[in-house]
Protein backbone atom coordinates (compact mmCIF):
# COMPACT_ATOMS: atom_id res chain seq x y z
CA UNK A 1 0.00 0.00 0.00
CA UNK A 2 1.59 3.11 -0.75
CA UNK A 3 1.97 5.59 2.48
CA UNK A 4 -1.04 8.20 2.30
CA UNK A 5 1.03 12.06 3.11
CA UNK A 6 0.33 13.70 6.03
CA UNK A 7 0.12 17.13 3.71
CA UNK A 8 -0.53 17.89 0.40
CA UNK A 9 3.05 19.27 0.18
CA UNK A 10 5.02 16.20 1.63
CA UNK A 11 5.58 15.52 -1.90
CA UNK A 12 8.03 18.38 -2.39
CA UNK A 13 10.13 16.50 0.59
CA UNK A 14 12.82 16.05 -2.28
CA UNK A 15 13.26 19.80 -2.61
CA UNK A 16 13.59 20.49 0.51
CA UNK A 17 16.33 17.82 0.88
CA UNK A 18 18.07 18.96 -2.80
CA UNK A 19 18.23 22.60 -1.00
CA UNK A 20 19.24 21.24 2.46
CA UNK A 21 21.92 19.40 0.27
CA UNK A 22 22.94 21.78 -1.49
CA UNK A 23 22.74 25.50 0.17
CA UNK A 24 23.04 23.85 3.84
CA UNK A 25 18.96 25.70 4.37
CA UNK A 26 15.40 24.16 4.71
CA UNK A 27 13.54 27.59 4.49
CA UNK A 28 14.21 31.03 4.06
CA UNK A 29 16.36 30.13 1.42
CA UNK A 30 16.95 33.78 -0.01
CA UNK A 31 19.65 33.59 3.36
CA UNK A 32 22.91 32.80 2.28
CA UNK A 33 24.10 31.79 5.69
CA UNK A 34 23.37 27.91 6.50
CA UNK A 35 21.32 26.21 8.55
CA UNK A 36 23.78 23.29 9.50
CA UNK A 37 27.07 23.22 12.09
CA UNK A 38 30.26 25.14 11.04
CA UNK A 39 32.24 21.81 9.17
CA UNK A 40 29.12 19.48 8.90
CA UNK A 41 26.63 18.53 6.23
CA UNK A 42 23.39 16.97 6.06
CA UNK A 43 22.27 15.64 2.79
CA UNK A 44 18.49 15.30 3.70
CA UNK A 45 16.51 16.52 5.93
CA UNK A 46 16.05 13.41 8.51
CA UNK A 47 20.44 13.74 8.92
CA UNK A 48 19.73 17.18 11.24
CA UNK A 49 19.33 15.89 14.20
CA UNK A 50 22.22 13.78 13.86
CA UNK A 51 24.73 16.74 12.86
CA UNK A 52 23.40 19.32 14.85
CA UNK A 53 23.51 16.47 18.16
CA UNK A 54 27.62 15.92 17.57
CA UNK A 55 27.61 19.61 17.57
CA UNK A 56 26.19 19.73 20.78
CA UNK A 57 28.28 16.88 22.07
CA UNK A 58 31.59 18.40 21.38
CA UNK A 59 30.66 21.65 22.74
CA UNK A 60 29.36 20.11 25.78
CA UNK A 61 32.52 18.16 26.15
CA UNK A 62 34.57 21.75 25.69
CA UNK A 63 32.31 23.33 28.23
CA UNK A 64 32.54 20.57 30.96
CA UNK A 65 36.60 20.90 30.02
CA UNK A 66 36.79 24.54 30.57
CA UNK A 67 34.82 24.51 33.98
CA UNK A 68 36.97 22.11 35.45
CA UNK A 69 39.85 24.06 34.72
CA UNK A 70 37.91 27.72 36.08
CA UNK A 71 37.68 29.32 32.77
CA UNK A 72 33.80 30.11 33.70
CA UNK A 73 33.08 32.98 30.99
CA UNK A 74 34.59 30.23 28.01
CA UNK A 75 33.27 27.49 29.43
CA UNK A 76 29.51 29.66 29.38
CA UNK A 77 29.86 31.01 25.78
CA UNK A 78 30.47 26.75 24.90
CA UNK A 79 27.28 26.02 26.95
CA UNK A 80 25.51 28.51 24.91
CA UNK A 81 26.43 26.78 21.78
CA UNK A 82 25.61 23.46 23.36
CA UNK A 83 21.93 24.90 23.78
CA UNK A 84 21.36 25.74 20.54
CA UNK A 85 22.61 22.84 19.33
CA UNK A 86 20.70 20.48 21.64
CA UNK A 87 18.15 22.73 21.05
CA UNK A 88 18.11 22.73 16.77
CA UNK A 89 18.60 19.21 17.22
CA UNK A 90 15.20 18.24 18.99
CA UNK A 91 13.56 20.33 16.84
CA UNK A 92 13.18 18.56 13.77
CA UNK A 93 11.59 15.91 15.05
CA UNK A 94 7.79 16.52 15.17
CA UNK A 95 6.01 13.49 16.51
CA UNK A 96 4.76 13.23 19.77
CA UNK A 97 6.40 11.02 22.26
CA UNK A 98 9.48 10.25 20.56
CA UNK A 99 12.30 9.22 22.02
CA UNK A 100 15.23 9.97 20.56
CA UNK A 101 13.18 14.00 20.95
CA UNK A 102 13.02 13.53 24.56
CA UNK A 103 16.69 12.55 24.98
CA UNK A 104 18.07 15.44 23.14
CA UNK A 105 15.13 17.69 25.57
CA UNK A 106 16.43 16.44 28.32
CA UNK A 107 20.23 17.33 27.61
CA UNK A 108 19.13 20.70 26.22
CA UNK A 109 17.59 21.08 29.75
CA UNK A 110 21.01 19.81 31.36
CA UNK A 111 23.01 22.20 29.21
CA UNK A 112 20.74 25.44 30.24
CA UNK A 113 21.33 24.47 34.03
CA UNK A 114 24.73 23.96 34.14
CA UNK A 115 24.94 27.14 31.96
CA UNK A 116 22.86 28.82 34.77
CA UNK A 117 25.32 27.91 37.23
CA UNK A 118 28.27 29.97 35.81
CA UNK A 119 26.87 32.60 34.53
CA UNK A 120 27.46 35.92 35.72
CA UNK A 121 24.06 37.33 36.96
CA UNK A 122 21.30 35.48 38.00
CA UNK A 123 18.84 32.80 35.57
CA UNK A 124 16.06 31.68 36.68
CA UNK A 125 13.74 28.68 35.82
CA UNK A 126 10.15 29.46 35.79
CA UNK A 127 7.23 27.72 35.69
CA UNK A 128 3.80 29.45 35.44
CA UNK A 129 0.71 27.68 35.88
CA UNK A 130 -1.49 27.06 32.95
CA UNK A 131 -4.27 24.73 32.20
CA UNK A 132 -5.11 20.94 33.61
CA UNK A 133 -1.86 20.95 35.95
CA UNK A 134 0.79 22.21 33.16
CA UNK A 135 2.53 25.12 33.11
CA UNK A 136 4.17 27.46 30.56
CA UNK A 137 8.05 27.02 31.03
CA UNK A 138 10.16 30.50 31.34
CA UNK A 139 13.84 31.42 31.38
CA UNK A 140 13.97 34.60 33.64
CA UNK A 141 17.39 36.65 33.06
CA UNK A 142 17.91 38.99 35.75
CA UNK A 143 20.07 41.79 36.25
CA UNK A 144 23.03 40.98 38.26
CA UNK A 145 21.68 43.13 41.11
CA UNK A 146 18.32 42.46 41.15
CA UNK A 147 17.23 45.68 41.47
CA UNK A 148 13.65 46.69 39.81
CA UNK A 149 13.54 47.63 36.14
CA UNK A 150 11.74 47.06 33.24
CA UNK A 151 11.39 43.45 31.86
CA UNK A 152 11.17 42.16 28.20
CA UNK A 153 8.58 39.10 27.27
CA UNK A 154 10.46 37.69 25.03
CA UNK A 155 8.41 35.34 22.19
CA UNK A 156 10.25 33.19 20.18
CA UNK A 157 9.40 32.46 16.93
CA UNK A 158 8.02 29.17 15.45
CA UNK A 159 11.40 27.18 14.80
CA UNK A 160 12.93 28.58 18.51
CA UNK A 161 12.20 28.03 21.85
CA UNK A 162 13.05 29.96 25.52
CA UNK A 163 16.38 29.34 25.45
CA UNK A 164 17.17 31.17 21.94
CA UNK A 165 17.66 34.67 23.29
CA UNK A 166 19.27 36.10 25.15
CA UNK A 167 22.48 34.58 25.15
CA UNK A 168 24.01 34.27 28.33
CA UNK A 169 27.61 34.53 27.19
CA UNK A 170 26.49 37.80 25.85
CA UNK A 171 23.24 38.93 27.67
CA UNK A 172 22.73 42.69 25.35
CA UNK A 173 19.52 43.32 27.51
CA UNK A 174 21.76 43.79 30.67
CA UNK A 175 23.58 47.24 29.61
CA UNK A 176 19.96 48.34 28.49
CA UNK A 177 19.02 47.68 31.83
CA UNK A 178 16.49 45.51 31.56
CA UNK A 179 15.51 42.29 33.09
CA UNK A 180 14.12 39.39 30.34
CA UNK A 181 11.93 36.18 30.45
CA UNK A 182 11.39 34.31 27.56
CA UNK A 183 8.60 31.61 26.89
CA UNK A 184 7.72 28.63 25.72
CA UNK A 185 4.07 29.19 24.45
CA UNK A 186 1.91 26.87 23.09
CA UNK A 187 3.36 24.73 20.92
CA UNK A 188 6.91 25.72 21.70
CA UNK A 189 9.68 23.76 23.45
CA UNK A 190 9.00 22.46 26.04
CA UNK A 191 4.92 22.83 25.81
CA UNK A 192 5.25 20.63 22.74
CA UNK A 193 6.24 17.75 25.57
CA UNK A 194 3.70 18.95 27.81
CA UNK A 195 0.98 19.03 24.47
CA UNK A 196 0.03 22.92 25.30
CA UNK A 197 -0.84 22.84 21.56
CA UNK A 198 -0.85 26.45 19.45
CA UNK A 199 -4.35 26.79 18.99
CA UNK A 200 -6.89 29.20 19.67
CA UNK A 201 -6.57 31.66 22.10
CA UNK A 202 -4.26 29.40 23.84
CA UNK A 203 -1.03 31.51 23.15
CA UNK A 204 -2.61 35.26 24.23
CA UNK A 205 -3.55 33.21 27.36
CA UNK A 206 -0.22 31.83 27.83
CA UNK A 207 1.10 35.40 27.68
CA UNK A 208 -1.59 36.94 30.29
CA UNK A 209 -0.38 34.06 32.59
CA UNK A 210 3.22 34.92 32.50
CA UNK A 211 2.76 38.88 32.95
CA UNK A 212 0.41 37.62 35.36
CA UNK A 213 3.23 36.25 37.18
CA UNK A 214 5.95 39.40 36.71
CA UNK A 215 3.61 41.30 38.58
CA UNK A 216 4.20 39.14 41.60
CA UNK A 217 8.10 39.54 40.98
CA UNK A 218 9.60 42.64 43.53
CA UNK A 219 12.41 43.24 40.78
CA UNK A 220 9.83 44.11 37.75
CA UNK A 221 9.17 47.36 36.95
CA UNK A 222 4.99 46.35 36.35
CA UNK A 223 4.60 50.23 34.57
CA UNK A 224 7.02 48.93 32.08
CA UNK A 225 6.90 45.75 30.99
CA UNK A 226 7.31 45.10 26.96
CA UNK A 227 6.39 42.39 24.64
CA UNK A 228 9.16 41.63 21.85
CA UNK A 229 8.44 39.17 19.57
CA UNK A 230 10.11 37.61 16.49
CA UNK A 231 8.98 35.76 13.47
CA UNK A 232 5.55 33.97 14.23
CA UNK A 233 6.28 35.46 17.86
CA UNK A 234 5.66 38.62 15.55
CA UNK A 235 2.06 37.21 15.26
CA UNK A 236 2.07 36.12 18.58
CA UNK A 237 2.98 38.98 20.43
CA UNK A 238 0.12 41.26 18.34
CA UNK A 239 -2.61 38.93 19.08
CA UNK A 240 -0.97 39.38 22.99
CA UNK A 241 -1.49 42.95 22.68
CA UNK A 242 -4.63 43.23 22.16
CA UNK A 243 -5.90 40.76 24.15
CA UNK A 244 -4.17 41.92 27.46
CA UNK A 245 -3.65 45.36 27.60
CA UNK A 246 -0.87 45.54 30.87
CA UNK A 247 2.18 46.01 28.72
CA UNK A 248 3.88 49.40 28.48
CA UNK A 249 4.79 48.53 24.52
CA UNK A 250 4.74 45.71 22.03
CA UNK A 251 7.31 45.01 19.03
CA UNK A 252 6.95 42.93 16.82
CA UNK A 253 9.65 41.71 14.33
CA UNK A 254 11.01 39.70 11.57
CA UNK A 255 7.21 40.03 10.17
CA UNK A 256 4.90 37.03 10.15
CA UNK A 257 1.63 39.57 10.32
CA UNK A 258 -1.00 36.83 8.41
CA UNK A 259 0.30 33.35 8.60
CA UNK A 260 -2.83 32.07 7.16
CA UNK A 261 -1.57 33.57 4.00
CA UNK A 262 1.91 32.45 3.11
CA UNK A 263 3.46 30.93 5.40
CA UNK A 264 1.67 27.58 5.13
CA UNK A 265 0.87 27.67 1.21
CA UNK A 266 3.55 29.20 -0.56
CA UNK A 267 7.08 29.25 1.63
CA UNK A 268 8.67 25.63 2.29
CA UNK A 269 6.78 22.95 3.27
CA UNK A 270 8.62 22.60 6.70
CA UNK A 271 6.52 25.36 7.74
CA UNK A 272 3.17 23.31 7.73
CA UNK A 273 5.16 20.09 8.53
CA UNK A 274 5.91 21.56 11.67
CA UNK A 275 3.30 23.63 12.84
CA UNK A 276 0.78 20.67 12.48
CA UNK A 277 2.54 19.11 15.35
CA UNK A 278 2.47 22.33 17.33
CA UNK A 279 -1.14 22.23 17.24
CA UNK A 280 -1.80 18.30 17.18
CA UNK A 281 -3.31 18.50 14.12
CA UNK A 282 -2.64 15.13 11.49
CA UNK A 283 -6.14 16.32 9.47
CA UNK A 284 -4.68 18.66 6.92
CA UNK A 285 -8.16 19.64 5.48
CA UNK A 286 -9.02 20.49 9.71
CA UNK A 287 -6.11 22.15 10.67
CA UNK A 288 -6.63 24.44 7.26
CA UNK A 289 -10.08 25.27 8.71
CA UNK A 290 -9.62 25.72 12.02
CA UNK A 291 -5.89 26.37 13.02
CA UNK A 292 -4.21 28.45 9.74
CA UNK A 293 -7.20 30.14 8.68
CA UNK A 294 -8.02 32.43 12.02
CA UNK A 295 -4.12 32.93 11.96
CA UNK A 296 -4.20 36.94 11.27
CA UNK A 297 -3.55 39.90 12.88
CA UNK A 298 -6.66 41.43 10.78
CA UNK A 299 -9.52 42.63 13.19
CA UNK A 300 -7.21 42.97 16.20
CA UNK A 301 -4.63 45.53 15.83
CA UNK A 302 -7.45 48.50 16.60
CA UNK A 303 -7.19 46.59 19.74
CA UNK A 304 -3.70 47.62 21.22
CA UNK A 305 -3.64 50.30 23.39
CA UNK A 306 0.08 50.40 24.08
CA UNK A 307 2.96 51.82 21.43
CA UNK A 308 4.11 49.83 18.46
CA UNK A 309 7.10 49.27 16.68
CA UNK A 310 7.14 46.66 13.87
CA UNK A 311 10.11 45.38 11.97
CA UNK A 312 9.92 43.94 8.77
CA UNK A 313 12.35 42.78 5.51
CA UNK A 314 11.18 45.04 2.48
CA UNK A 315 11.01 41.29 0.59
CA UNK A 316 9.91 39.57 3.30
CA UNK A 317 8.20 36.28 1.64
CA UNK A 318 6.26 35.41 5.08
CA UNK A 319 5.20 39.65 5.17
CA UNK A 320 4.48 40.86 1.74
CA UNK A 321 5.33 44.44 2.11
CA UNK A 322 1.73 45.57 1.26
CA UNK A 323 0.33 43.46 4.56
CA UNK A 324 3.35 45.32 6.66
CA UNK A 325 1.43 48.74 5.12
CA UNK A 326 -1.74 47.62 6.11
CA UNK A 327 -1.12 46.51 9.50
CA UNK A 328 0.40 49.80 10.50
CA UNK A 329 -2.25 51.38 8.84
CA UNK A 330 -4.62 49.70 11.20
CA UNK A 331 -2.81 50.64 14.77
CA UNK A 332 -4.17 53.40 16.26
CA UNK A 333 -1.27 54.17 19.17
CA UNK A 334 2.04 55.55 18.67
CA UNK A 335 3.65 53.63 16.30
CA UNK A 336 6.40 53.55 14.27
CA UNK A 337 7.65 51.07 11.53
CA UNK A 338 10.97 50.01 10.27
CA UNK A 339 11.85 48.23 6.83
CA UNK A 340 15.05 46.97 6.03
CA UNK A 341 16.29 47.72 2.28
CA UNK A 342 16.18 44.40 0.54
CA UNK A 343 15.98 42.02 3.23
CA UNK A 344 14.02 39.00 4.10
CA UNK A 345 13.30 36.60 6.84
CA UNK A 346 14.89 36.17 9.23
CA UNK A 347 16.83 39.60 10.46
CA UNK A 348 20.32 38.78 11.92
CA UNK A 349 23.73 40.07 11.11
CA UNK A 350 21.99 43.23 8.78
CA UNK A 351 24.31 45.47 6.66
CA UNK A 352 21.79 47.72 7.16
CA UNK A 353 22.47 48.09 10.67
CA UNK A 354 25.89 47.88 10.28
CA UNK A 355 26.30 44.35 10.55
CA UNK A 356 24.35 43.66 13.90
CA UNK A 357 21.00 42.02 14.47
CA UNK A 358 18.04 43.68 14.54
CA UNK A 359 17.66 42.53 18.33
CA UNK A 360 20.09 45.74 19.66
CA UNK A 361 18.10 48.14 17.68
CA UNK A 362 15.37 47.28 19.16
CA UNK A 363 16.09 47.27 22.92
CA UNK A 364 17.30 50.86 22.14
CA UNK A 365 13.92 52.09 21.23
CA UNK A 366 12.58 50.31 23.80
CA UNK A 367 15.22 52.13 26.21
CA UNK A 368 14.29 55.19 24.70
CA UNK A 369 10.99 54.85 24.99
CA UNK A 370 10.88 53.78 28.72
CA UNK A 371 13.33 56.73 30.02
CA UNK A 372 10.91 59.21 27.88
CA UNK A 373 13.82 60.13 25.71
CA UNK A 374 11.47 59.80 22.49
CA UNK A 375 7.87 58.95 22.21
CA UNK A 376 6.69 57.81 19.15
CA UNK A 377 4.10 59.70 17.16
CA UNK A 378 0.24 58.74 17.07
CA UNK A 379 0.25 59.87 13.47
CA UNK A 380 3.54 56.92 12.89
CA UNK A 381 6.92 57.57 11.60
CA UNK A 382 7.74 54.81 8.95
CA UNK A 383 11.91 54.52 8.16
CA UNK A 384 13.12 52.72 5.01
CA UNK A 385 16.62 51.35 6.38
CA UNK A 386 18.45 51.68 3.68
CA UNK A 387 21.37 49.09 3.23
CA UNK A 388 24.20 50.85 3.47
CA UNK A 389 22.46 54.11 5.01
CA UNK A 390 22.62 55.20 8.89
CA UNK A 391 20.24 53.35 10.75
CA UNK A 392 16.52 53.98 11.40
CA UNK A 393 17.47 56.72 13.60
CA UNK A 394 19.16 58.52 10.40
CA UNK A 395 16.97 60.86 7.98
CA UNK A 396 15.36 57.66 6.38
CA UNK A 397 11.60 58.64 6.73
CA UNK A 398 9.32 57.25 4.03
CA UNK A 399 5.98 57.32 2.50
CA UNK A 400 4.94 53.69 0.53
CA UNK A 401 4.31 54.01 -2.94
CA UNK A 402 1.36 51.76 -2.49
CA UNK A 403 -2.05 51.93 -1.03
CA UNK A 404 -3.56 49.64 1.56
CA UNK A 405 -4.90 46.62 -0.90
CA UNK A 406 -2.11 47.07 -3.47
CA UNK A 407 1.15 44.94 -4.11
CA UNK A 408 4.32 45.96 -3.70
CA UNK A 409 6.35 44.70 -6.30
Amino acid sequence: MIRKLRTERDNQQWMLDLALNMRGRVQNFERDDVEVPAGSRARNYRMLPKVWRKAAERHEALAKRSEARGAKATAVSHYDHAVEAYRMAQHPIFFDNHPVKKYLYKKLSEMVDRRSKLAEYPIERVEVPFDNGTTISCLLHLLPDRRKAPCVIYVPGMDQSKEVFPKAGHNIALSRGFHVIAIDGPGQGNSNLQKIRSVGLNYERAGAAVIDYLQTRKEIDNKKIAIYGISMGSYWCLRLSSYDHRAAAVVSSVACFNPNNTIFTQSSPRFKQMFMYMAGYDNEEKFDEEVAKPMTVRGYLGKIKCPTLLVTGEFDPLCPLEDAVEAFDDLKVPKEMWVMENQYHPLWGLQNLGGLDCHEYVLDWLQALFSKKMTPKKSGRIAYVAENGDGPWGDCEWVPPIKRGQAYF
